[in-house]
């Protein structure tokens, strides 16, 4: 044997029928291997060759309408953007090597907090790595043993993982119900203390949670502070972009305001705003902050330039609605079952009876040109299978007609729609 990298010696130790760490895993092992066995391409290992702008990329060749990144304002080949962030890799380097406490915090990190200060009117701002981090290490913290944390069934696995990481206990309500949020939060202890986490849109389906019947619900009972998740909020809901909490005009009642730079701002990072006069200890006690690497100057430069931009958005932000009742009215015409009764946000989902029909749908439209995300189970609800549309402000009002039609031909050619 030749160590640990020597492939023999490990298959020697992992005989036939032997069991291991990832046996685990065998059943999802068996069940891709015989997806890819039909001859389907890998739904989750596609690589896109070149992206061209927000809404095209060459996939094995081919010229392909992305309609499946999450890249709501289509800001991740702005002009503006995409200079900021070349002037900062030139004038700091590469990566900071460190934490934020530690020698992590640039002057770009600072630039992009003030950003976000002056874009959700808030006293704080904290910037994360990630969103991912910026849920593990807001719920972790603030929530801990002996705490509650009250949440949506349907919550993002951040927001779980954080509830696991600061070994609070968990308590769901059925999703979007007020009044299973209302009779869990009246069975709690009165003295304990209780964070609500909400999101204003969530990913899989699309829908918009009722967050004034829902504040409402939670100021009925003592110790509860509210947190909302707008990560597919923010851009394109409210007057000012901040998320569905201000369209719904909630501002005042939300006490801590959590989102990522990967969707609308078309970077990377994670963020949460307050005007708790407590918040900055938050730099001290958050371990998902404190012992991480801070982002790139490069990065924070990107997402400050674009958190400003979007704050005089609001034409971007009409079309991007425009686009998204078209893309649903058009979907239901043809007969597909959605997610949601009516557009509720840039996401659109589209439900498949199982996920034989789900692969075939993808790799149809795939091969017409076009790249949504696939969804199962655990990700999707209910045993869901699903192909998750996202659409961009960049979206033109040609390439919309064009994705109804690709729809059209893999929906008949499948069998999801009649002929």
């Amino acid at each position: 044997m030749t160590g640990l990298t020597d492939d023999k010696a490990a298959t020697m130790r992992v005989a036939d029928g032997d069991r291991d760490l990832f046996s685990k895993f065998d059943a999802l092992i068996a069940e891709r291997e015989a997806l890819l066995a039909t001859g389907v391409r890998d739904p989750f290992a596609i690589v896109m060759d070149q992206v061209l702008s927000p809404t095209r990329a060459i996939i094995k060749g081919k010229e392909t309408i992305l309609l499946g990144t999450y890249n709501y304002m289509g800001m991740t080949f702005d002009p503006d953007v995409v200079a900021a962030g070349k002037q900062a890799l030139d004038e700091y380097g590469a990566g900071t090597t460190g934490s934020r406490v530690l020698n992590g915090t640039y002057q770009g990190h600072k630039a992009c907090e003030d950003a976000l200060k002056d874009f959700y009117g808030t006293k704080h701002a904290m910037v994360f790595s990630t969103g991912y981090q910026a849920n593990l290490g807001m719920i972790s913290t603030i929530a801990g043993k002996g705490d509650y944390v009250i949440l949506d069934a349907d919550s993002h696995a951040s927001i779980y993982d954080g509830c696991y990481l600061g070994n609070a206990e968990i308590v769901r309500f059925r999703h979007n119900s007020v009044e299973d949020l209302d009779k869990r939060l009246g069975r709690l202890p009165a003295e304990a203390q209780k964070l609500v986490v909400l999101e204003g849109v969530y990913s899989m389906l699309g829908d918009v949670a009722p967050l004034p019947e829902m504040v409402a619900a939670v100021r009925k009972h003592p110790n509860c502070m509210i947190l909302v998740d707008e990560a597919h909020g923010m851009g394109f809901f409210g007057p000012n972009g901040r998320g569905v909490y201000e369209e719904q005009g909630v501002e005042k009642e939300i006490d801590f305001v959590v989102g990522t730079f990967s969707k609308s701002v078309g970077t990377v990072g994670g963020f949460c705003v307050s005007d708790h006069p407590k918040f900055e200890v938050m730099r001290l006690v958050c371990r998902p902050y404190v012992f991480t690497a801070s982002l790139p100057p490069s990065v924070v430069a990107t997402a400050a330039t674009s958190i400003r931009k979007l704050m005089h958005a609001s034409e971007k932000r009409a079309h991007l609605w425009e686009n998204s009742r078209r893309l649903h009215q058009g979907l239901r015409d043809m007969g597909f079952r959605l997610g949601t009764e009516t557009p509720q946000s840039a996401i659109i989902a589209v439900i498949l009876t199982d996920q034989t029909q789900a692969v075939a749908m993808w790799q149809a439209l795939l091969e017409l040109g076009l790249y949504v995300n696939m969804a199962r189970p655990p990700a999707t609800p209910a045993g869901t299978f699903l192909l998750r549309c996202s659409l961009c402000a960049e979206h033109s009002s040609e390439q919309v007609g064009e994705i109804l039609e690709m729809f059209r031909q893999a929906g008949r050619q499948t069998g999801a729609i009649a002929a």
